[in-house]
């Protein structure tokens, strides 16, 4: 079993307004574990592949969970979800879906392709402080990890 402590969120979102909020929110609900920040999909596969610029898993572990934005540039978040759960070393990682998108297909789809949760973005504050602090209780505190192998 992983050692949550040794392990972050990674966060694939490129909205700087969004990043902020949810940093903001994390800092609020008492997070210990540190958040990385990815801008689009192709950083969230180097970040998780060890390639590039995140090749020293020392400064760039893999993380504990994904909050994953849907649309996004260079490959959206579904492409992003396919991926991962195609990946021996990273496809147990959960994966919540934290996108302002409320299609059925978008919700159909990310869920055949192996997401853990789909949340909608709350427009309000102190809603997405309640929606950060559920996330904390329920994947960091109260979730059994599965084993993740490292690179």
């Amino acid at each position: 079993m992983m050692d949550l402590n040794d392990y972050g969120v990674l966060l694939v979102e490129d909205d700087s307004n969004d990043i902020l909020l949810i940093k903001r929110a994390f800092r609020q609900a008492n997070l210990t574990n540190p958040i990385r920040i990815v801008e689009d999909g192709d950083q969230a596969v180097e970040y998780l592949s060890g390639q590039g610029d995140y090749s020293d898993r020392n400064q760039y572990p893999l993380p504990a969970m994904i909050l994953l934005d849907l649309k996004l540039p260079r490959r959206s978040g579904l492409e992003v979800l396919e991926w991962i759960r195609q990946q021996p070393v990273v496809k147990r990682i959960p994966v919540v879906v934290l996108t302002c998108s409320r299609e059925s297909a978008d919700v159909d789809l990310a869920y055949d392709l192996g997401v853990n949760s789909y949340l909608v973005k709350p427009v309000r504050f102190q809603a997405l402080m309640g929606m950060v602090e559920t996330i904390n209780t329920y994947w960091m505190r109260l979730n059994q990890y599965p084993s993740i192998v490292s690179s």
